[in-house]
């Protein structure tokens, strides 16, 4: 289940990011590969326990990520709710980027078939019914949007920071009609553009094609920290574009639920 770290009812939130703190380090402007709109699996894994995020971190570190590269799939992100060491349940965020929808499909079958795999997540992926190493995991699928049709790596060559900050966005539609508009709002709409202008350092905009909360889209941006993030957001509320985007009658009653969810990467994250 999508749990966030704040929820907001009806209108999207008006306030946005500023531009970057000058004196923090600067990410990398990544170009898009191809022009294809890739697709994205994000896993959520729910844990009770210490112990249990330990086996996932090991499993998705020692096991998973090198499966995945030998598929040649790169830029896979690991995250942590912000507090998720005194939540009641911690959640740990796996983004995988996939190229089309025939490599989503395969991959379960082409990972069981993988004997490097099945020995370096053995803990994993044998543990009993009486030792599970999730409470629950959760699938979802999405498709990038036209004007981002690949991910970005926005820090890539720059140190781990631990203050650095991830925010990932759901926006529900009220109706599937509704949830076009945004969706147009964003792309045609200019909403990236302005994002991008900004400095949000984003690292995927993308409709949700199955899941639990749709229907729905789904964005993460990265900041230095939580002050440049407030920050960021501050300016975006106040810019003039996005005053007269978000007033324009086309663009009305699109937003019926927000998700927020502020997380930091794992030391082993390539996002």
């Amino acid at each position: 289940m999508f749990v966030a770290a704040v929820s907001i009812a009806a209108k999207p939130a008006s306030a946005n990011p500023a531009s970057a703190n000058p004196s923090s380090a600067t990410p990398a402007n990544p170009v898009p590969t191809a022009d294809r709109q890739e697709f994205f699996a994000i896993r959520i894994y729910q844990l009770k326990t210490a112990a249990q995020e330990a086996r996932v971190d090991s499993f998705l570190q020692q096991a998973l990520l090198p499966a995945l590269h030998r598929r040649n799939i790169t830029g896979i992100g690991v995250f942590k709710a912000v507090g998720n060491d005194t939540a009641a349940t911690r959640r740990v965020y796996v983004f995988i980027p996939l190229k089309d929808l025939n490599q989503f499909a395969s991959l379960p079958d082409e990972l069981i078939k993988d004997q490097q795999y099945l020995t370096d997540g053995k803990s994993y992926l044998t543990a009993g019914y009486d030792d599970p190493p999730f409470v629950r995991m959760e699938s979802i699928l999405l498709k990038a949007f036209p004007d981002m049709p690949h991910h970005a790596t926005p820090w890539a060559g720059l140190p781990y920071s631990p203050d650095r900050v991830y925010e990932l966005r759901s926006y529900e539609g009220p109706t599937e009609q509704l949830f076009a508009n945004k969706v147009q709002m964003f792309n045609q709409g200019g909403e990236i553009t302005l994002f991008d202008k900004l400095g949000f350092h984003a690292v995927f905009y993308a409709s949700v094609l199955s899941g639990a909360h749709m229907p729905n889209l789904m964005y993460m941006t990265s900041f230095d920290n939580m002050a440049a993030r407030d920050d960021h957001w501050k300016t975006f509320g106040a810019d003039p574009t996005w005053k007269s985007l978000s007033s324009s009658p086309q663009y009305q009653h699109n937003v019926s639920h927000i998700d927020d969810i502020f997380l930091h990467a794992a030391p082993y994250s390539e996002l």
